[in-house]
């Protein structure tokens, strides 16, 4: 495993496992709309945005959340999409992947699944989901054009990418900090550059939306689609 996927793991081994993870070290972001009512004994979410809100989701709709952490995206996505929908999970850690069962057997969402595996390399087939979605998860992988054409390799035609990511809107003091990359920073892609990757996975009616943003780093919500 590389250095900053292991930097990553560990990180968010430790976020899964420490009670009071919501402080300035985890950097816990807001729960989406609807995570109140799952009920849950640690609803952790550690992303910059609201991907389920911007994927607009439908009832019977499959969708896939990159780097799913905790399972609040994904246990929300199931609620959304309904009995005759399904939410998967894919992450890396093993600490996050028992602790998204474990808010899944608490809510009581039988149509979610968590699988053990990278974003970089999906467990799911060729165009089996409609949605995918991800909360500040992309920009943690260093081949970031390989997560995108998974992404695309798993979409139906149709189908479309609502992700929350940090985007760099000017350089970065550095990119080789261990720390900087798994908070999400030192790994951030400027807005150029994720829309050629992008487009060369396949993707068209491409939106990177920085909300008037003029730091250094912006947390964009970023859409497109399958032709």
């Amino acid at each position: 495993m590389g250095q900053i996927r292991e930097a990553v793991r560990e990180h968010y081994a430790k976020a899964a496992t420490n009670a009071s993870c919501c402080d300035a070290e985890c950097g816990c972001g807001a729960l989406p709309a609807g995570a109140s009512e799952l009920n849950l004994d640690r609803p952790l979410s550690l992303g910059s945005g609201r991907p389920v809100e911007l994927a607009r989701l439908k009832a019977g709709e499959t969708v896939l959340d990159l780097g799913s952490g905790a399972g609040i995206e994904v246990l929300v996505s199931a609620r959304t999409v309904g009995t005759e929908g399904r939410a998967y999970g894919v992450d890396m850690t093993d600490e996050m992947l028992a602790l998204a069962e474990s808010n899944r057997a608490r809510a009581g969402v039988e149509n979610a699944s968590f699988l053990k595996g990278t974003i970089e390399n999906v467990p799911l087939p060729d165009a089996s989901v409609d949605v995918v979605i991800s909360n500040c998860v992309i920009n943690l992988s260093e081949d970031k054009g390989a997560v995108l054409r998974e992404a695309f390799r798993v979409l139906r035609s149709g189908g479309r990418l609502a992700v929350a990511d940090p985007v760099a809107l000017s350089a970065l003091p550095s990119r080789e900090d261990l720390e900087s990359w798994a908070a999400c920073i030192a790994g951030a892609l400027d807005v150029e550059t994720y829309r050629s990757l992008l487009g060369q996975a396949g993707f068209e009616e491409i939106s990177i939306d920085t909300n008037g943003a003029e730091s250094t780093i912006a947390n964009a919500h970023i859409t497109a689609r399958k032709p």
